[in-house]
Formats: C-alpha cells, sequence, structure tokens
C-alpha cells in the first residue's frame, strides 16, 4: 500500500467515527459564536438626532430665534446625545439647550437642569416658564453649586457645560463664589459613568489671560478649562472650531454690543477614562 493510500484510509476512518459519535454532526457543522449584540450596534447618528431636535416644530419660537448664533445642531452632534442617555446640565440658564436635550434623550433618558441658587434672581421666571405643566416631563430641576453635583457617583452619560466654566472665577456681590474651580471638575468626574463625557463651551479669552478674566469679560483662556479637567483625571478627545471666530480679539465683554452672540467660542470634549 502507498503513502498516499494509508493517509487516505486514516482520514476515511476518522470521518466514519466523526459521523459515529453522537455529537460528531454537531462538531462538524459548529460554527464560531455570533459577536454580542452590543458590538453589533452601529453608533447612533448623532448628527440626524441633533438636527431632528432643532427642527421639531413645537420648539418656542424664541429659541429658534438664536439658532443661527448658536449652531445648536453642530453643537449636539459633536456632545454626541442619544435616546436614553442621562444628561447633567450645567449652567442651563433658562433653558436654551434643555429643551433640545429633553427631545434628544426621549422618554428613558433624563435631563438634570443644573444652575446655582444664586441665578434665581437673574433668571426670574424664565425657568419656571420653561417646565411649566410638565411639558419637558423628563426634565429634573436641580439648584446646586458647581462643585456639589446633585447627582450620585457615576450615574451620568454627559455632562454639557456651555458658556459656563468662566463663572467659576466670577463672584456674584450678594452670593459668594459659585464652586471651587478644582473641586467642581472633580465633582463632575465624579458624576459621570466610566466613559462618559464632559463637553464645554465657552467665550474665548486671550491665550494666557488670567483666571479673573472670568469674572471681568466672561472669557476664559481654553487652555485653563484643559489644566482643570486633566488634573480632575478626565482625557481630551475632541475639539471643534464651529463656533470661533477669528475676527473676534478677545478683549471686548461678551455682552458688548460688538461682539455679543459673536464672540470667538471654543468647544471642548473630554472622556472620563474606564478603568482597566
Amino acid at each position: 500500500m502507498t503513502i498516499q493510500h494509508t493517509l487516505a484510509s486514516i482520514l476515511l476512518a476518522g470521518a466514519v467515527l466523526a459521523a459515529c459519535s453522537p455529537d460528531g454532526d454537531k462538531r462538524a457543522s459548529r460554527t464560531p459564536p455570533a459577536a454580542p449584540a452590543s458590538a453589533q450596534k452601529p453608533a447612533p447618528d448623532y448628527a440626524a438626532l441633533a438636527q431632528a431636535a432643532v427642527a421639531d416644530p413645537a420648539r418656542p419660537e424664541k429659541d429658534r430665534a438664536d439658532d443661527a448664533a448658536r449652531k445648536p445642531a453642530a453643537v449636539l452632534a459633536f456632545a454626541g446625545i442619544a435616546p436614553g442617555m442621562t444628561v447633567l446640565e450645567m449652567e442651563a440658564g433658562s433653558g436654551y439647550y434643555t429643551e433640545l436635550l429633553s427631545r434628544m434623550v426621549g422618554p428613558k433618558g433624563q435631563v438634570i437642569m443644573q444652575n446655582p441658587a444664586a441665578f434665581d434672581k437673574f433668571l426670574g421666571e424664565r425657568v419656571a416658564a420653561r417646565l411649566a405643566n410638565g411639558r419637558l416631563g423628563n426634565v429634573r430641576l436641580s439648584r446646586s453649586p458647581f462643585d456639589h453635583l446633585d447627582a450620585p457617583d457615576a450615574s451620568v452619560d454627559v455632562v454639557t457645560w456651555f458658556l459656563g466654566p468662566h463663572e467659576l472665577f466670577y463672584v456674584p456681590r450678594d452670593s459668594g463664589p459659585l464652586g471651587d474651580p478644582k473641586a467642581s471638575f472633580a465633582d463632575i468626574f465624579r458624576v459621570l459613568k466610566p466613559g462618559g463625557t464632559l463637553v464645554v463651551l465657552d467665550h474665548a479669552a486671550a491665550a494666557g489671560a488670567p483666571s479673573s478674566t472670568g469674572g471681568k469679560t466672561h472669557r476664559i483662556d481654553p487652555a485653563i478649562v484643559k489644566q482643570l479637567a486633566q488634573e480632575a483625571g478626565f482625557v481630551l478627545a475632541a475639539q471643534s472650531d464651529v463656533l470661533a471666530n477669528p475676527e473676534d480679539d478677545h478683549s471686548l465683554m461678551v455682552f458688548d454690543p460688538k461682539v455679543r452672540r459673536k464672540t470667538d467660542r471654543f468647544l471642548l470634549k473630554f472622556v472620563k477614562p474606564i478603568p482597566a
């Protein structure tokens, strides 16, 4: 018998034994296990979700008037908001973005609309009007300071802080500081889930400008925000110039008619690392 015949006989015997085995047919037809459903799930179309929220005809007309200057569809697409998320909206003001975030997270999500209690006098009845009659049913109002946020540890998917971090260096006459800068970023880190994101938007000050600029012109050097975030444990993930304005020389107060709603604004995204 040749070597070729011997090998053929061995292979044939193996096939017969496999066929006779109680689970031989199972082994023969076995395929690699399917990937987990989570691995197969495509990423949300953040841009489409943001555009749909902005285009919703039920939005207040007064909000729509600000869209051209604020570019909310681009900002929210960058932020990466999706249905079912819990979003902590720091310094929500009267709720321009609250309205949009509420639509984007949907009925299974939640928005925590945060303003320090010291803002009550400035905001008047605008927040109450925004939330009247439960019209934004997935929104919860919080009046916490920036460094003691009203959320459990690792409970939030995204923290947004739009046009706000400079306020850490502004001290209202009748209330005192709104939050310690380092403690505020540490508390944001605390409430975010591992892998969660912090999205910051603010009026840019000149490079190298001191933090005290925040209390004078309501601007802040982006480098200060980056440093505070990184010291708290965050990693810078992305930057956007969608609201940049190179014609702004960073010298004027943001409420000056020459630059109001036309300031040079920076947009940053930080990630809370997932432990190894």
